[in-house]
């Protein structure tokens, strides 16, 4: 018999201005549920984010809630939000990357 399988609420998000930390990103994220983890990743070469992240949120109404508003302002910048497709593995991160 299989495995039952994790269900990941997960955003992506992207567009994020290079102004925007991970802490603001999970405060802002914060205001439709419960936020379990952000996810900023950086680039090694520059030193600045990358300009799109991944939000988990503890339970679907988090997400939903998320995904229901039309338009998200981060920093004066309209960001780009959207249901993630595949489950981000810590594992696979480097050591860069930014997780709250």
């Amino acid at each position: 018999m299989a495995a039952p399988s994790k269900k990941a609420f997960e955003l992506f998000v992207s567009k994020i201005p290079w102004t925007a930390a991970s802490k603001e990103l999970k405060e802002y994220f914060g205001q439709f549920g419960a936020v379990k983890k952000c996810l900023l990743p950086f680039d090694k070469e520059t030193g600045f984010h990358r300009g799109f992240c991944w939000v988990g949120y503890s339970s679907e109404e988090g997400l939903n809630n998320a995904l229901q508003k039309d338009l998200h302002m981060i920093d004066g910048a309209k960001l780009q939000v959207q249901r993630n497709r595949r489950p981000f593995e810590v594992q696979k991160l480097n050591k860069d990357s930014e997780i709250d």
